[in-house]
């Protein structure tokens, strides 16, 4: 353990002489910087006086957020790369190592059954989801300087939409994957706040949980009177042959009903009804967490005597189909990633810059404007109002039938 200031030279200089003295023969380095965003300059540059190997390579992992707005996050990305070339640079967001989101690419592009109607011909629209069950919990403080548009949909959400709405690429290498996620950025147009719902949790007076029962201004440690948002849905546009016309909805909250981060692909109706409105659209599904799976919600004829329709699904469920194998944490992943020098799953500095471009428009209009974001109960569904958007962007929900985990024998 070597102690230090972030901006001493003389400290990363002993941090190098007792990296030094325990290497043998060629060594390799890398460096994660899960530090404050506040000294992201000042480590990068002293790593770069004197710390690089000298026998080896030397690369370095960023955690996000790489920025507040494009201008932070430019200019940011334009000291790392004075620094540092792209080859030695990982921007990590852990989503990107998550078992059903790098299932995506397969599940695309290595099955025919999907292929053909992926696209604005058959698919009505394309929800995604997270969702947490507790609150900022003590931490409001850091979570009000960032609000959950930085902290979930700029990010996480939006590099699942890159995957699931991209072009297939040429090769299965990180560049071309890259290069396929950033053309479906540049066709998205910046956010505006007349496609978004804002939300903020307030406290459940009945319920038994006591954190249940605090709202979110009611954190000591959230400034007094904050309208940050904690729930967000915004409808995105691709502007491309694929997509055009096709809802994208980004939906993400704190003290909501559950945990739970999806990707919902939602059919339009089949043309030519025969069975008197009895058919419900169907539904690929992507859980992303919990209980990993891929299910289809399909129509089929109910058993017995009848001739009636009823929602079921196909289902892969991981721990039911894959019982005894080991899913990686997503971390681990993307550091075996880093020491193998893999960028499939990073994000490269053009994606990050159009990501941001998509979203600061928005971001700068809640801090100019502060609208007053919706008043949700701690353990609700968030806003009616997402609800009624999600309605009047071709999502239809009838309520008739919810996806269960199959048990793990």
């Amino acid at each position: 353990y070597v102690a230090g200031s972030y901006d001493t030279q003389r400290d990363f200089e002993l941090l190098n002489q007792e990296m030094a003295a325990v290497e043998k023969g060629q060594a390799n380095r890398l460096f994660y910087l899960a530090l404050p965003p506040s000294v992201f300059k000042p480590v990068t540059s002293m790593l770069k006086a004197a710390c690089m190997s000298p026998t080896g390579w030397t690369r370095v992992i960023v955690e996000k957020p790489f920025g507040k707005d494009s201008a932070s996050s430019a200019d940011l990305s334009d000291h790392l790369q004075k620094l540092f070339s792209e080859e030695q640079l990982y921007r990590i967001d852990h989503y990107l190592g998550k078992e059903m989101v790098q299932n995506l690419i397969s599940l695309r592009f290595g099955n025919m059954i999907f292929g053909p109607t992926w696209n604005r011909d058959s698919i009505a629209s394309v929800t995604i989801t997270f969702k947490e069950p507790f609150g900022t919990q003590g931490r409001g403080g850091y979570f009000d300087e960032f609000g959950i548009i930085r902290d979930v949909m700029q990010n996480h959400l939006l590099q699942i939409l890159c995957l699931a709405a991209m072009e297939k690429p040429v090769t299965t290498s990180p560049d071309d994957i890259r290069n396929e996620k950033v053309k479906v950025l540049k066709a998205i147009p910046s956010l505006s706040l007349s496609s978004c719902v804002l939300g903020q949790y307030c406290g459940d007076p009945d319920s038994d949980h006591p954190d249940a029962r605090l709202g979110y201004l009611e954190d000591p440690t959230v400034p007094e009177g904050s309208s940050c948002p904690t729930f967000a849905a915004a409808v995105l546009k691709i502007n491309n042959e694929r997509w055009d016309g096709v809802p994208f909805m980004l939906k993400c909250g704190k003290a909501l009903d559950e945990r739970k981060a999806e990707v919902r692909i939602q059919y339009k109706d089949v043309p030519g009804d025969i069975f008197n409105g009895g058919t419900v659209r169907n539904e690929l599904v992507i859980r992303v967490q919990p209980d990993e799976s891929v299910y289809v919600k399909v129509m089929t004829k109910t058993p017995g005597m009848s001739f009636n329709l009823q929602e079921t699904e196909l289902d892969l469920t991981y721990k039911s189909r894959y019982k005894d194998a080991r899913l990686p944490e997503a971390y681990e992943r993307l550091i075996l990633d880093c020491f193998v020098g893999s960028q499939m799953h990073f994000v490269r500095s053009d994606e990050l810059a159009e990501a941001w471009r998509i979203f600061t428009p928005l971001l700068h209009t809640i801090e100019q404007d502060k609208p007053q974001p919706i008043k949700y109960k701690y353990g609700s569904r968030g806003p009616p109002e997402a609800d009624t958007m999600a309605m009047q962007n071709n999502f239809v929900y009838t309520g008739k039938y919810n996806w269960t985990a199959p048990v793990h024998t």
